[in-house]
């Protein structure tokens, strides 16, 4: 994949109808994010980022517009095409951690390599001893903390070395010392596997420490600070 860029996003619009008429949530995004850099979305709420962060991920389809992920236009795609290239390439960090509550730490970051064909049990065994979870391998969500399940959540976002990771407010859920921590040990593996990070943020704080940041405003892009 080396010359191209991670994402491409092109004359992107998404719109909605409701009782009132019709609703512009983006109008007409365009920027690029070359391989491996980090990139934060920002904007006050109903700004349109977790949109924009659906579309760029394939999980919804826009109005107008497209986007090209690692060289694919995956609106072209079928969405059983788009699913193939997020199992392959794409990896999701979100605020409520999205575990399945009857499978193990262990066994939830098995779960994307078992999907794969891949051998499993000791890459998410060596990928949890990396965040500091050894201890807590066989322990179901509900009986770790918060900043725990966080860690199994990056674990298993990392488990595949993925090109690409979009990490939706990841410590929204979290305390001050506990997001601080987690965001410490995403951005180091984001720099340890060269993965391209797309961060949706309200905390300009945390936004500050990607390298460039991509401001929404009303759905429309108004700033972009490197």
């Amino acid at each position: 994949m080396l010359g191209i860029n991670a994402i491409q996003v092109r004359e992107l619009s998404q719109r909605v109808t409701d009782a009132t008429g019709e609703l512009a949530i983006l109008k007409d995004i365009n920027f690029t994010i070359p391989l491996g850099q980090s990139v934060a979305i920002t904007g006050a709420s109903g700004s349109g980022k977790s949109t924009l962060l659906g579309l760029m991920a394939g999980l919804d389809v826009p109005t107008d517009g497209t986007v090209i992920l690692l060289d694919q236009d995956i609106f072209a795609m079928n969405e059983d095409g788009r699913a193939a290239l997020r199992a392959r390439s794409v990896g999701f960090v979100f605020q409520s951690f999205h575990l399945l509550p009857n499978l193990t730490a262990l066994e939830n970051v098995m779960l994307p390599l078992e999907l794969a064909g891949l051998e499993a049990r000791g890459l998410a065994q060596a990928m949890l001893e990396q965040v500091g979870l050894s201890h807590r391998l066989d322990h179901f969500p509900a009986t770790l903390s918060g900043g725990e399940q966080q860690r199994v959540s990056l674990a298993r976002a990392f488990v595949q070395r993925p090109a690409l990771l979009f990490a939706d407010e990841p410590t929204g859920s979290l305390d001050e010392a506990t997001g601080a921590r987690i965001i410490e040990l995403m951005f180091s593996l984001h720099k340890e596997f060269a993965t391209t990070l797309v961060l949706v943020t309200h905390d300009l704080n945390l936004a500050a420490k990607c390298a460039r940041q991509l401001e929404l405003h009303a759905g429309q892009l108004v700033e972009s600070k490197t």
